[in-house]
């Protein structure tokens, strides 16, 4: 059976791909080049599998041997939650902090987030993109929607989440607005920002950028302000 001619892998329609959106079946069949002409009985399974889920957008992937001479490929690919800029150009970026390319023909809506790097580890950008993460739930909690407010995220400050966002007075508000979120409670500090934002508008004119870093206070335009321009919470 090791060398029976029913049992070799001559022609790619002998390998058999699913779940695969992104990763084009060409990229998949190089996996196997190597093992044409050869039982589908002497082909390495785990190695092929290792060699695919080494494709940046291949989550994990299965191999299978169909017998007499098939081979079953199922793929998951990755999920992107935001744009990444990455120097000059925008990437994409998944819920572990992997980085993928961009793909052609798609039509594609994320916020940007910045701050990350392909030299920072997996590991680290992993961490800060899950505070990405529960920040876009937690201000979801306040206001439904929310989320697709917002335009760009910084997290190149760990302890400073920073996020540019629309619509805090109303649906329909297109002033963009930079708040300083610091670390945690983004739930509890969103919706203070929403209840009081008019108010902060009427007393002090157009507010461009919140800083909410500090405990009991809100600084209101950060960048202009004095210490005379904090208000207390």
């Amino acid at each position: 059976m090791l060398y029976a001619p029913q049992m070799l892998l001559v022609k790619p329609e002998q390998i058999e791909v699913t779940g695969n959106h992104i990763v084009s079946r060409e990229a998949v069949l190089q996996q196997f080049v190597h093992d044409r002409g050869r039982s589908v009985l002497r082909i390495p399974l785990d190695t092929r599998r290792g060699g695919l889920e080494d494709i940046s957008w291949v989550e994990s992937a299965t191999v299978q041997r169909i017998l007499p001479s098939r081979i079953r490929v199922d793929l998951t690919e990755r999920t992107p939650i935001a744009f990444l800029r990455n120097g000059t150009e925008l990437a994409l970026i998944d819920a572990h902090g992997v980085i993928l390319d961009r793909p052609r023909g798609e039509d594609l809506q994320f916020p940007i987030i910045t701050g990350l790097s392909e030299n920072m580890s997996r590991e680290e950008r992993g961490k800060r993109v899950q505070i990405y993460q529960e920040f876009m739930n937690g201000i979801d909690l306040v206001r439904s929607g929310s989320s697709d407010r917002v335009s760009e995220v910084d997290l190149a400050n760990p302890r400073d989440l920073r996020a540019v966002m629309t619509g805090i007075a109303n649906a329909s508000d297109t002033q963009a607005l930079t708040i300083h979120f610091g670390t945690g409670d983004f739930t509890g500090k969103y919706r203070m920002v929403v209840e009081n934002f008019a108010q902060w508008q009427a007393s002090n004119g157009r507010v461009q950028s919140i800083d909410l870093q500090y405990a009991k206070q809100v600084v209101l335009n950060p960048e202009s302000s004095s210490a005379s321009g904090a208000k207390s919470r």
